[in-house]
């Protein structure tokens, strides 16, 4: 008797595609089991996530956009902006916030609503609020603002000190200004030390962050903030796979003292510190490169009132090794001044333990829109008030000569020019400046209405911007 046969080519064909379909289907539950859904959790709180549209001051804009040198070439932090040019009369910028209370408090960054006359709340309703800066702190890149309004759906605050590399999250923002946009990823690094972030121990995302991103919450899987989205690393201005956010634990005590003072205080060692490297650990008698480096002292300072000396290594605060120079400012930042603090160094191969007495950053800003000296501008032609470096803060800032630049008249030429309060006059029209006395007499010389040449320090870098003379009253 004959038997009916398939042909092998046909069987194996079946087979193989029942296999391939339990292996699709197989693959897709596990990933479905390993990936996490976000759909739910961006739906619970992309109400509470809302933009932010900021109008600057004339002049204020300059030293915000790309190019300039306070903000480092491959780090940017990031909002949507016009191109850049000395001064822009009511340039706008934008960016993202999340409310942190149904009354109305909204936290962002400081660089979004920096040297700003008016700031505007959009919600997820499309109300347009106006907002009130309560206050803002640079060194942490962080702003609290407020707006009048009742029941707002808020989101909750985390615990950035549970985090792990690896672990996912995902941040809400207006990219571009497209509102609540989500995007995810995973955690790459903690503690992160970036030029310009002296006092954050930054947390490193793969996240996609745009401009317009800036000051919108990153979340961990539990729908909780852990962190707030502040600069990326590119080459090209846009994203580039790096992305960094402010721990939100870094952010909880700042509110704090936003809410009570207006300003944050942050503690100060008066030292200046640097990594070691395999070499420098070796000619100071180490078996591998740790701690940090200390290569200058402010007279003075805490450091100094405690003996510590260039030359020593800091590896110990308060408990806590320092493994990396950039570990000990956020730690020193965020201790209260008058604290006693426990600090162990070596000194010519030796182990030494000291106790400091932590004092306080000399505030740059309490709130960016307002000079120190508001008072002093109006009698100066180029709505200046200026005040004498005495040789600690010469020595300091590392500057032979110059005045500080107390406040700014916002409608004044110098505020036209981009000159902000904390900017070091060098020179004016090539002459080095030495006293405010002799700044004035500079002034008074210049030929009006022409423009003056006035080279500025700003964060350690110089730069000359053109300032206008008025020209002289006639009748």
């Amino acid at each position: 008797m004959k038997q009916k046969t398939i042909p092998l080519p046909l069987t194996a064909w079946r087979l193989g595609g029942v296999t391939l379909l339990l292996f699709s289907l197989l693959t897709a539950q596990v990933l479905a089991a390993v990936l996490p859904d976000f759909t739910q959790l961006i739906a619970q709180n992309k109400d509470a996530v809302v933009s932010i549209n900021a109008t600057r001051k004339s002049g204020g804009s300059a030293d915000r956009f790309p190019g300039n040198p306070e903000v480092p070439d491959l780090f940017k932090r990031f909002f949507e902006q016009f191109p850049d040019r000395p001064s822009v009369p009511n340039a706008r910028s934008a960016g993202s916030g999340f409310i942190i209370s149904a009354d109305g408090y909204v936290l962002t960054n400081a660089h979004v609503v920096a040297d700003t006359e008016e700031v505007t709340v959009t919600l997820s309703d499309r109300r347009e609020l106006p907002a009130k800066l309560i206050g803002a702190d640079e060194n942490t890149d962080l702003a609290l603002l407020k707006v009048n309004a009742d029941g707002l759906p808020t989101v909750k605050l985390g615990d950035s000190e549970q985090l792990k590399v690896g672990q996912w999250v995902f941040a809400i923002g207006a990219p571009f200004g497209f509102q609540h946009s989500a995007t995810q990823g995973v955690i790459s690094a903690l503690s992160r030390s970036l030029p310009d972030g002296t006092y954050v121990p930054f947390i490193q995302t793969d996240v996609a962050v745009n401009p317009g991103n800036s000051g919108g919450p990153l979340f961990d899987l539990d729908g909780n903030v852990i962190g707030i989205n502040s600069q990326i690393y590119s080459r090209s201005g846009g994203y580039m796979g790096l992305s960094f956010a402010i721990p939100v634990n870094v952010a909880k005590n700042i509110v704090e003292q936003l809410k009570t003072n207006g300003y944050a205080s942050h503690g100060w060692l008066g030292v200046l510190i640097q990594d070691m490297n395999q070499a420098l650990a070796q000619s100071f008698g180490l078996d591998k490169p740790a701690g940090a480096l200390v290569a200058q002292v402010t007279p003075d300072s805490p450091a100094a009132k405690a003996g510590l000396r260039a030359g020593d290594v800091i590896v110990n605060y308060n408990g806590k090794w320092i493994d990396r120079s950039g570990e000990l400012p956020p730690l020193v930042g965020a201790t209260s001044t008058g604290s006693q603090v426990p600090v162990d160094i070596l000194r010519e191969g030796k182990k030494m333990s000291v106790t400091l007495t932590i004092g306080e950053l000399e505030q740059q800003s309490g709130r960016l829109s307002m000079n120190r000296s508001d008072a002093a501008t109006a009698d100066s032609p180029l709505g200046l008030a200026v005040e004498q470096l005495n040789d600690a803060e010469r020595k300091e800032l590392g500057v032979a000569n110059g005045v500080l630049v107390a406040g700014v008249d916002p409608e004044g030429p110098a505020a036209e020019a981009g000159i902000r309060p904390r900017d070091v006059i060098l020179s004016f029209n090539q002459q080095p400046v030495e006293s405010a006395a002799q700044l004035k007499q500079l002034i008074s010389a210049a030929p009006k209405g022409k423009p003056a040449a006035v080279q500025i320090q700003r964060q350690q870098q110089a730069l000359f911007v053109a300032v206008p003379i008025p020209a002289e009253k006639v009748g």
